[in-house]
């Protein structure tokens, strides 16, 4: 057999993730997705069902049901609609419908408008401007499958990992994510950023015992500012962050933030902002938490998030897929649909074959479930 026709049937396991190919599709900001989804965003936690209603009944569309929208003022209200928008820009979105109540702080028609500048294709309709629930529902399952409809026009395009922005959380200090998981986790964004890839990584709390060592990882001292501050605010939290930050306290930091890989960090981004860097790594600033911190994730930018989880917590996000690694044992063996990687067998090859996988359109544990869950950070209490 020839050299030619050796390589022609060389198994596609045996080629670099990171050259492969696979089927994405780019939107008008440059970004790749790899889905084709409508989104279906309320405005407001009053309208949450109506939107959840319309998505189970429309063609390839999502819901992001949340607790948000009234009566938030100030910072959490700006952070609400900027997450908000910047989801509607993720690149596995190719439009969205946007239900309201009517009498909410964040209106529903304003917000559209403001979709709409940024280029998302985008419908709109309220639950008091229908004429109640049914109307809307009615009203927004039409607008939405129209989304769908010219969504299934849109021309899929040739891409790599290397096109992606993937988002990481590692969830938790357990001594099996330390050692196993966040590694080779780690080692994984390493190859990305080789190949050229955007990586966001999130869980800015842990970072709190750390902050000099953290800011000697930023690529600038802006960034290096930002880290610094950012530290000091979860240092000052209450809650659930405690226990994660007094975790972090006793590990040292290369074990704290090993899921980062090596690279240096050349952008921080605040909770729903979207990243501007081309490639690189970037620090969002975001509690561990997967719920909120997925969904800072994908406002972000990020097509396709990888989970590090010793709980084997099997929720996955609305519009993005969720790759679930974990390092423990007993995750790995009682939840094993739940698990698309046992670190503990792994190389980084595997991660990048995985991610290559679904970044192509294969499903990941979650999906294949339909497990979802949609969460956004608060800055304050709400009244």
């Amino acid at each position: 057999m020839s050299t030619a026709e050796t390589n022609e049937t060389r198994s596609e396991h045996e080629t670099d993730p990171r050259e492969r190919r696979l089927t994405g599709y780019r939107r008008p900001d440059g970004g790749v997705g790899v889905r084709n989804r409508v989104l279906v965003a309320p405005s407001v936690i009053c309208s949450h069902i109506v939107a959840e209603r319309i998505a189970d009944a429309a063609d390839n569309a999502v819901s992001a049901p949340h607790d948000h929208g009234c009566a938030q003022i100030g910072a959490d209200h700006e952070q609400t609609e900027r997450t908000l928008l910047n989801l509607a820009q993720n690149p596995n979105v190719a439009g969205a419908t946007v239900v309201g109540l009517g009498c909410e702080h964040l209106q529903s028609a304003p917000f559209a408008a403001r979709i709409e500048d940024h280029g998302v294709p985008v419908r709109e309709t309220s639950i008091q401007d229908a004429g109640g629930s049914d109307p809307c529902t009615e009203e927004g399952i039409e607008a939405t499958n129209e989304l769908a409809a010219d969504a299934a026009t849109v021309d899929a395009t040739d891409a790599s990992l290397g096109d992606l922005t993937i988002g990481v959380v590692s969830s938790d200090l357990d001594d099996s994510t330390r050692d196993t998981a966040d590694p080779l986790v780690g080692e994984t964004v390493d190859a990305l950023l080789d190949a050229g890839a955007r990586v966001a990584v999130a869980g800015s709390e842990r970072l709190a015992p750390h902050a000099d060592a953290a800011a000697d990882r930023a690529a600038s001292e802006a960034v290096a500012d930002d880290i610094r501050a950012a530290a000091e605010r979860s240092a000052d939290r209450p809650g659930n962050v405690r226990g994660l930050v007094r975790r972090a306290a006793d590990s040292p930091f290369d074990a704290v933030v090993g899921s980062w890989g090596d690279a240096s960090v050349d952008e921080f981004v605040t909770y729903g902002e979207r990243l501007t860097i081309d490639s690189g790594l970037a620090v969002v600033d975001s509690p561990s938490r997967f719920e909120e911190a997925a969904t800072a994730l994908a406002a972000a930018g990020a097509s396709v998030i990888v989970h590090v989880t010793a709980e084997g917590i099997p929720t996955g996000h609305p519009v993005v897929p969720v790759l679930k690694v974990t390092g423990d044992e007993g995750t790995a063996e009682l939840l094993a649909d739940d698990i698309d990687v046992d670190a503990r067998s792994a190389s980084a090859e595997t991660v990048l074959d995985e991610l290559h996988r679904v970044a192509d359109g294969g499903e990941t544990a979650t999906e294949r479930h339909g497990l979802t869950k949609f969460a956004i950070n608060r800055v304050g209490p709400s009244l």
